[in-house]
């Protein structure tokens, strides 16, 4: 079975310079597997908490966004301590974090 997927690296990549243009501050936290990494993702809203997504896959291959937490925002340490945990469990999955109030997710299109 063939996968026609675009590497992780390159979609980290274009979200990076994507965030660059538009003067969001964003970090790689984790590095993950190059072609085939999953992407979590800290929304730091900074005085208003973070918001932790990971990427999914839906029945059809489309990718999805999971909320790790439904209550709402979290403090830093408490999104922290989840991201860890779930690094310590998935070493090819990638972390970024991206400082915006608005918590726009810079991998969905508008």
């Amino acid at each position: 079975m063939s996968d026609n997927r675009l590497p992780t690296s390159l979609l980290v990549d274009a979200v990076i310079r994507r965030c660059d243009i538009e003067f969001k501050p964003i970090y790689i936290i984790q590095k993950g597997n190059h072609s085939g990494g999953t992407i979590m993702l800290k929304q730091n809203a900074l005085s208003l908490g973070c918001q932790v997504l990971s990427q999914i896959r839906n029945l059809d291959g489309d990718i999805e966004w999971m909320k790790a937490f439904e209550d709402g925002n979290v403090d830093e340490i408490k999104a922290d301590e989840y991201i860890q945990r779930q690094i310590s469990r998935d070493r090819d999955l990638w972390v970024l974090e991206i400082e915006d109030k608005e918590m726009k997710n810079p991998f969905e299109d508008e």
